[in-house]
């Protein structure tokens, strides 16, 4: 069992910048890639970024790709979501899931998931 939990969100300006951090208790994220998702008020959930087991994978949506950074550090048991460039249709609950061994966008692949965390960005 892996236990989830994220940090970092907040209200920001447009233009501004947040880093996410999703820390795994329980067990380690070894085996496991992790992406990101985000659900907006009244909206599906929407896949936001993912990263390989190893790291060296990366993959983003197109909504975010060229703003947001996924890293992971092992050490710490932490992958992070580096958020820059924010605008208000950013605004939503970011999580962060945990699936065994395969980068992948798909929700339903994911086996654990954190309670997420907000991020407001005002106009």
């Amino acid at each position: 069992q892996v236990q989830l939990v994220e940090s970092g969100g907040g209200l920001v300006q447009a233009g501004g910048s947040l880093r996410l951090s999703c820390v795994a208790s329980g067990r380690t994220f070894s085996g496991y890639a992790v992406g990101w998702f985000r659900q907006a008020p009244g909206k599906e959930r929407e896949y936001v970024a993912a990263i390989s087991v190893s790291g060296d994978s990366t993959d983003y949506a197109g909504s975010v790709k060229g703003r947001f950074i996924i890293s992971r550090d092992y050490a710490r048991n932490t992958v992070y979501l580096r958020m820059n460039s924010l605008k208000p249709e950013d605004t939503a609950v970011y999580y962060c899931a945990a699936n065994f061994l395969r980068l992948t966008s798909s929700p339903r692949e994911y086996d654990y998931w954190g309670q997420g965390t907000q991020v407001t960005v005002s106009s």
